[in-house]
């Protein structure tokens, strides 16, 4: 995915009208499926999300990592097999995190099996007990995981911001059609660095 961030944020103009800045005393930051699955996905963004990370380190947001992964694709794959006709299976090489990513033992990571990290997961539960309003969303892909996640996130009534310059997908058109979809009824669209800002 080839991302001109001016280009991009020119076309997303009218998606960014709607302000808000992230309370930090109540705010997680998900990243979501940074796998060796997706390495050539998300490189022209992981700089970025690494970035942003290191940041929440310093800052003490809450950090949660998915990882997808199934064990037995006939009965858990759904759907999801179906469509793609192959799964990532945990416990494989392109199961594992991306070399890049380093957890800190204070991070949480979510083992999921569809495009929401909410689907048959505890993640609800997990951001309540931290008192959680409002969720960032990075990772990868933005349109499919990033994309559903932050639907579900608003239909439980979280505050959604989603990073223009911190998710990534196959095509660019498919990544700006998903932010605009999300910047018009979902999310707050905020790039790497406005955020950084935010965290300061």
């Amino acid at each position: 995915m080839k991302l001109d961030l001016e280009e991009i944020l020119k076309e997303l103009k009218p998606y960014r009208e709607r302000k808000a800045a992230v309370d930090l005393k109540r705010a997680c930051l998900m990243v979501i499926d940074l796998q060796i699955y997706f390495n050539r996905i998300v490189q022209p963004v992981l700089g970025n999300i690494l970035r942003v990370i290191q940041s929440c380190h310093k800052t003490n947001v809450p950090i949660i990592f998915t990882q997808h992964g199934h064990t037995d694709p006939a009965s858990d794959g759904g759907a999801l097999g179906k469509w793609w006709g192959e799964l990532i299976i945990a416990g494989t090489e392109d199961w594992k995190f991306l070399p890049e990513i380093v957890i800190d033992e204070m991070d949480g990571i979510l083992p999921k099996k569809r495009y929401s990290a909410f689907f048959e997961t505890d993640l609800d539960e997990r951001l309540r007990a931290k008192g959680v309003k409002d969720l960032i969303i990075s990772g990868v892909m933005t349109n499919l995981c990033c994309e559903t996640t932050a639907r579900d996130a608003f239909m439980r009534d979280y505050r959604v911001f989603m990073l223009i310059d911190g998710t990534a997908t196959r095509k660019s058109e498919l990544h700006l059609a998903t932010l605009k979809n999300l910047g018009f009824g979902f999310a707050y669209l905020l790039t790497c660095d406005e955020l950084i800002q935010m965290l300061k």
